[in-house]
């Protein structure tokens, strides 16, 4: 079975609750499952969240759409997506996070179809190493058997936040392979982290969601160029900032 696991919780340091920040009437994350709910590609969507009393919300929203959840620990996040996948026997894992309510499903399906095809050739199977795509788009792809080992083995506090930081560095245990986007658009910013992020966000979605609820990452490369200016307040902020600050942190 092929799961989407969407890791989402309300603490953040940056910006509190941002996962059910509401934009065009609906939480956040209800616009991501609604789109990710669209991908053929998979046969199950499940939501990660942590056993904090605050992320009881998290949970009733999946719950009220329909869609499994699974309540593990708040930092080892490696952790939480092994009891999740291992709860629902989950045979491979498609990893997304709740902070990026404008994942196209195509590309789900693309990035799920192309690591299918080669299940003998590569053991993961993402779109982010080099990133091409928007910040925002990141989609990875992996088995049961790969993130038991990355638990089992990963020991720095990083490796254990962010789920497959051990798969990309160990390139000599697993066989990794990047699905390219056509032009490299990996500048642009579609993901929230903070208050700049959310402006940006709430601005693509008043300009496109009304018109067509089923846009598009074509539909939002349009709207780049023709109104640069509302994607301009988080222009300067780097892709990973929060993986970057948590290997510094590994060194103390």
């Amino acid at each position: 079975m092929i799961a989407a696991i969407i890791q989402a919780r309300l603490g953040s340091s940056r910006l509190p609750g941002k996962v059910l920040k509401n934009i065009c009437g609906k939480p956040m994350l209800e616009h991501l499952l609604e789109r990710v709910k669209r991908a053929k590609s998979l046969d199950k969507i499940i939501v990660a969240t942590t056993e904090k009393p605050e992320d009881g919300a998290v949970a009733e929203l999946a719950k009220n759409y329909g869609v499994e959840f699974f309540r593990g620990s708040e930092k080892d996040v490696l952790d939480r997506y092994y009891q999740t996948a291992k709860k629902f026997s989950v045979t491979h894992i498609v990893r997304l996070t709740g902070d990026c309510p404008l994942m196209d499903p195509e590309i789900i399906n693309e990035v799920v179809n192309f690591y299918v095809q080669n299940l003998d050739k590569y053991d993961y199977v993402s779109n982010v190493h080099p990133p091409t795509y928007p910040d925002g788009m990141d989609v990875e792809a992996f088995s049961i058997d790969v993130l038991e080992k990355s638990r089992q083995e990963a020991e720095l506090p990083s490796e254990r936040e962010h789920v497959t930081a051990y798969i990309g560095n160990h390139p000599e245990i697993f066989r990794a392979c990047n699905v390219k986007y056509k032009t490299d658009v990996s500048g642009i910013r579609l993901t929230v982290d903070n208050r700049e992020d959310f402006a940006v966000m709430s601005s693509v979605f008043r300009e496109l969601y009304a018109k067509n609820e089923n846009f598009n990452l074509d539909d939002i490369l349009n709207l780049y160029k023709e109104n640069p200016e509302i994607f301009s307040a988080n222009s300067r902020i780097k892709r990973n900032e929060g993986y970057a600050k948590s290997v510094r942190e590994d060194e103390f």
